[in-house]
């Protein structure tokens, strides 16, 4: 295990392996997550309903794939257009919360991106979910007495 969050949600791997064939190989992929990185520190979205700090991403919709669902979740959530980099899979253990009731195993595609500290501006002004992620910051600015969610500082580190 690498890192277990205050839900006890846990990071259980991180999985290299080719992106065409992490969809065809692993089930559920329920979750497309993007690290993105300015400079030497990571942007991070505070998430107006679990009132904490965590990497960019979610769900694909329907017909999407993890890269379709990734640009769109940088567009709604960040204004950009990008072309992430793939990392891998991220192996998790997860509790039960709104999505289901029972503890389950499920696995999300993890994508990554480096930016320039002039995209912060630009970011700010163009990211269009505002609703869900309330504002933005680099993780080395965020106070010690906010809740960054354990499982997203560690993804992190992968990228």
């Amino acid at each position: 295990m690498l890192a277990i969050d205050q839900s006890g949600n846990k990071l259980l791997e991180l999985i290299k392996i080719a992106e065409e064939d992490a969809a065809l190989q692993f089930s559920p992929i329920t979750v497309c997550l993007l690290v993105v990185k300015i400079g030497k520190d990571y942007l991070m979205g505070f998430n107006h309903w679990r009132k904490s700090w965590e990497i960019f991403g979610g769900c694909p919709e329907e017909g999407e794939t993890m890269r379709e669902a990734m640009v769109r979740e940088a567009k709604e959530e960040l204004g950009i257009d990008c072309i992430p980099e793939w990392l891998g899979l991220a192996h998790f253990e997860m509790q039960p919360d709104y999505f289901s009731n029972v503890v389950r195993e499920e696995y999300g595609a993890i994508f990554g991106v480096s930016l320039d500290e002039e995209y912060l501006e630009q970011i700010e002004k163009l990211r269009i979910d505002r609703e869900e992620i309330e504002k933005i910051a680099l993780l080395g600015e965020i106070s010690s007495n906010e809740e960054i969610r354990e499982l997203d500082r560690k993804l992190t580190e992968f990228y």
